[in-house]
Formats: C-alpha cells, structure tokens, sequence
C-alpha cells in the first residue's frame, strides 16, 4: 500500500541502490558510498537515492506537521521504524521515514492503521529532531521502550563504578525504563551543546531546561515523566555519589560519563523544593573545549596587549565579569599559551572545572579550611613562577595576592566587578591598601559572552537608523546588518555557539595615581578609555557591524558607556 510517483531516469544503479539499502538497514552513514561515487554528503546521496526511487525528499527547512496525523498513531512503531507522521487523510497517511527501502515498515504501519502509506524521505537527523520535538525528550521511555537499535546503556557510559545499598529507592533507579530515560536526557543535552541541564518538579509536571549558549531553552517532555521524578533523582544522587536517603537537605556531587565516546564530566546540585528535590547539572564536555585565545574571539589589537601581560615576570593579571561570562576560559587559555618547561604553574580553584595538562592544580575544601588564602599560603613555598588563584573573595586572599606579586610571582584571577575600571575600587572596599592595589595590578580584562548568529541561516537587513541606540558607531556600519532566522544546525535559534567581547585595561602611571587616591571607577575608566582602551560595547558593536551577532545581544549583555 505504498505510492510512488514516476520517478526520472535513475542516476543510481541497481547494485549502487542496493548497497545504499543495505548500508540503512545496518544504520550506517552514507558519507563513506558518497564518496566514493563523488557525492557532495551522504544527504546528497539519501535524496537522489529518493528521487530515482520516485519519492518525495523531505527539506528540513520546509517541515510541516498537522498534529491530528498523531492520533491513533502507535508511538511504538515511531520509535521502533524511525518514522514520523505528517499529514493524514480519508485513506492514506504521510509518513517522513529515514529508510526508503523499510517496505516492512510501511506494510506493517499501513496494516495497523487500514490506510494507505506515503513515504516521504528525510535525513535521520530530521525524523528524530521530528520525534523530539512532538512528543518529548524521553517519549520512548515513557511509553516502556527500550530502544532496540542501541544497548540498554544507550550512548552514556559510566566511568565510576555505582555503589547501590538496596534500599527500595536504589531499585526504583536501576530500573531499565529510569536508567534509559536518565542516559536519553544527559546525551540530548550533550548533543544539543548544553552547558547546564535544569530538572524542577512543578506541581503537576516535571519541567526539563537546557541552557544553550546563555539562554535556557524548556525541552518537550510527556506528562507522564512526572511520575519519574523521585527515581530520576534517585538515579542521579547514586551516579554522584551522593546520600540517596537523604532528601531534606542541598547536595553536592559530580559524574564522570562517556557519552557517544565523548569523556563528559557533570558537576551535580540537589536542592530540596517545595514539590520535591531540584536538580541543575554543570556540564563540562572536554572535547568541546579550545583553550587557545585566538579562538575565543579576542580583537587582534586587544590580543597582542594581553598577550604582553600575561608574559610579565610579576603583578597582577585580573578577569572580571559576572558567572558564566567565560572568565576560567579566559584564565585557562591564558595559562595554556604560557606553560613551557622552565615555567612552573600552580591553580587553586573552586571547583576545578577542566584538568590540565603540564599545570599542578588544587581543589579548595572550605571544610577542612584550605580556603583560597591557605592554598595561596602554601603555593608560595613550592617555588613557582606563575599563580592562578580562582576568585579574590575577602581580604585576607586579596593581601595574599598582592604579596605574592611583590616578591616576584606573577598571579591570575578573577573578580565580579561590572566593568574593568571597578576591580581597582572592589579592591580597595575589600580592605586592600590603595597603594598596592596600584603598584601590583598590571591590566584588568572584563569580558561578556554573545550568542554567535547561526552562519548557515542568518538574513542580512537593512537597519532603521532610528531605532539603533544612541551610542551605536553609524561610521562603522557599511550598509546591513544581520537578524537570526533559525534552521535545522541551529535547532530553529538562528544561533549557534557563543563569543566573547572584551575591554582591556592596561595599568598605566595615571591610572596607578588614581587607584592610589582611591578615585571613582568612571575617572579610571575615562583614563583608559583617554590611553586606547576599547570597551565593552564598542567592541560589541564591531563584532555586530560585522555580522558575527546582533544589536540585540550586545544589548542584553552590556549597558552604554
């Protein structure tokens, strides 16, 4: 009961489309056969294969789905075929399928449903973004499914042991429903470039949230997980080792994962709420990570100052911004392009995020009273050159610091400060004498994070003058500008991936005499801004003229000068 339309003359032959069929049946990429019959990509090569065989090619770009076509539909059979339905009608069903030659599939669906089936092809990676999006993040699971494709592990594969004390908690965990539901939620936000997975249990729902590139985006998941909820967290608190029984307070873990043969670590939070415990998951993929300050999107003329800094045999290195604006990114390429063999460098962080290779790293344990202050008290009889203390917090750290600097050690770290000028003030207001504020502080950096527009769906436009902010550099614009869209690459964002601006600041002889008299951070910053320095929103607006982000990001992150 399938129907085709007249195909043209194939451009595939009968051994070539039987090989391709083969190659689907075994769920293998089609990029190895496009090449080598000099296709541009295996999609290239699944839709003309759909054209000989007389098929319509679904694009990504161009998906529409009557909701109705759902209904009645065995959710068994979208997950078993890997196929979606999209339209329906008095006797025959549109149905996106990722096998064109899956006859047994069409058969049995069109058997079930006493309709006639149309096939209409897509890559796989449109059926299953079809299949999360209309019915949810762990939708399969739900509905007592585990996959048949992949193991019962799935891609996600622990690196610990787990210790499990029987209790009945521990049982409901390892559940196979729970621990496939669990791996389909960690390897979806891997997948989706998730730097933080948010679980929170509403009244009547359990709510899913990734954070991607900044910005938390709700993630479908069927009404049914909620009753999930206590064995999710259950299974997560055994991932990380946590108390599974206790339930009344906040905790604190960590998982270390392979995920789709991606080392993954993830930094765990429980906090006990009003309908239950809420769960946020750092996560830290290293094979995502460039430490290197050419890729970070620093300015050539800022990149050559700092690079000038971070080479002092002494001072002090400060990166400032509010949390997550990408300073430990800053400070870890930073330490990247200086470590040699005749360096020796020395981190007290907390936690440490990412391990490096060549650096001696510590982890702070306020319990045990090795604060960063301790730490930095003890780093200092190891003989090193270069220190990187995580956060100045208080006093005593910021002393410490500046001594260290004094005899001859050159120190990194970081400050919450809103822009650079402030660091020398937020200083002095912890108790640090102004002198040695300014004869230590070398250069201050200060960075936000903007969303980077999406290269493969941004649209150009012509901008209203108007309606641009006071400040914006019109001198600088050359004609457009550019708008995100949303696409397939991008999961409909017209985003894709994030970039820092920057303002640096070079200490100089008029800014140490401010910072001496203890003077107000806008005359600081008038200072530099009078000895070159580039701020946060100038830089914002170049990389906006430039087409790498929009008005409206620079917008979000930074106020006017």
């Amino acid at each position: 009961m399938i129907t085709q339309v007249n195909g043209i003359a194939p451009a595939l032959t009968a051994l070539q489309l039987r090989q391709v069929a083969d190659s689907l049946r075994a769920r293998s990429e089609l990029g190895s056969l496009a090449v080598q019959w000099d296709f541009e990509s295996g999609v290239a090569l699944l839709a003309e294969t759909a054209r000989v065989m007389g098929l319509e090619w679904l694009d990504a770009e161009e998906i529409q789905v009557d909701p109705t076509a759902l209904d009645g539909f065995p959710l068994k059979m979208i997950h078993r075929y890997e196929v979606f339905p999209l339209e329906k009608a008095d006797g025959w069903i549109r149905l996106a399928v990722s096998n064109p030659f899956a006859f047994g599939a069409f058969d049995t669906v069109a058997t079930a449903l006493s309709l006639e089936v149309r096939p209409v092809v897509a890559t796989p990676e449109t059926v299953r973004q079809l299949i999360k999006q209309h019915l949810g993040v762990g939708a399969e699971t739900i509905d007592g499914l585990i996959a048949m494709q992949r193991q019962q592990s799935g891609d996600v594969q622990m690196l610990e042991e787990l210790q499990l004390d029987g209790s009945e908690d521990a049982e409901a965990a390892t559940q196979a429903s729970v621990v496939r539901l669990v791996n389909e939620i960690l390897s979806e936000a891997v997948e989706a470039r998730a730097s933080d997975i948010h679980i929170e249990a509403q009244e009547n729902r359990l709510k899913l949230r990734y954070r991607i590139d900044g910005v938390l985006q709700p993630q479908s998941v069927p009404q049914e997980m909620n009753q999930f909820q206590a064995a999710i967290v259950s299974r997560l608190k055994i991932m990380s080792k946590m108390n599974i029984a206790e339930k009344r307070v906040p905790q604190d873990g960590r998982i270390k994962l392979r995920v789709a043969g991606r080392e993954v670590d993830l930094r765990v939070s429980i906090i006990p709420m009003l309908h239950g415990e809420g769960v946020v998951m750092r996560v830290l993929d290293k094979s995502n990570l460039s430490l290197s300050l050419r890729d970070i999107g620093m300015p050539e003329a800022t990149y050559k100052k700092y690079q000038e800094l971070i080479r002092m045999p002494h001072g002090i290195v400060l990166v400032t911004g509010p949390t997550g604006s990408g300073k430990t990114t800053t400070l870890y390429s930073s330490l990247n392009e200086i470590k040699s063999e005749d360096t020796k460098i020395i981190t007290t962080e907390d936690p440490i995020e990412y391990q490096l290779d060549g650096i001696n790293q510590i982890q702070v344990q306020h319990k045990v009273g090795l604060t960063f202050a301790a730490c930095l008290r003890a780093i200092l009889r190891h003989d090193p050159d270069v220190v990187l203390i995580g956060e100045i917090r208080d006093l005593e750290t910021g002393e410490n610091a500046t001594q260290a600097s004094l005899t001859g050690h050159m120190v990194f770290s970081t400050l919450h400060t809103n822009d650079a000028a402030g660091s020398f003030m937020r200083l002095c207001d912890m108790g640090v004498e102004p002198f040695l504020v300014a004869s230590t502080v070398e250069g201050v950096m200060a960075q936000r994070l903007v969303r980077r527009l999406c290269p493969n769906c941004r649209q150009q436009y012509e901008p209203n003058t108007a309606e641009l902010p006071d400040d914006f550099p019109l001198e600088k614009l050359e004609g457009s500008l550019y708008m995100p869209q949303g696409c397939e690459q991008c999961r409909g964002t017209g985003y894709r991936g994030r970039m820092g601006i920057y303002e640096l600041l070079v200490t100089n002889d008029k800014i140490r005499d401010l910072a001496t008299q203890r003077a107000p951070s806008n005359l600081i910053k008038a200072a530099a801004i009078e000895a070159g320095m580039q701020t946060l929103r100038s830089d914002g607006w170049e990389k906006a003229c430039s087409g790498l982000t929009t008005v409206d990001e620079v917008l979000r992150v930074t106020k006017a000068d």
